[in-house]
């Protein structure tokens, strides 16, 4: 993992939740700690860590993960073990 990676976590953990990061960052965190990635339908896209799996929605037209998508997030990263 490397700064932005890390940087991106600290991100992802922060309180209160961020609404800034962008989503090509949190696909680039998850495959760096290890999480398997496959593209859906649309703009599904499916991760699968440590055994546990998760399906989210690319945003679009911004770039930007909304709050929502960033708890659901760190549900995910730390139901597969990872913590910052």
């Amino acid at each position: 993992m490397n700064s932005k990676h890390r940087k991106t976590l600290e991100a992802i953990f922060a309180d209160p939740v961020r609404t800034n990061i962008p989503w090509n960052d949190i696909e680039a965190l998850l495959v760096a700690l290890g999480a398997e990635r496959y593209e859906g339908s649309g703009s599904r896209i499916r991760f699968l860590l440590s055994g546990v799996r998760a399906t989210f929605h690319r945003p679009h037209p911004q770039k930007e993960t909304d709050r929502g998508a960033v708890v659901s997030v760190r549900r995910f990263i730390e139901a597969g073990g990872k913590r910052p």
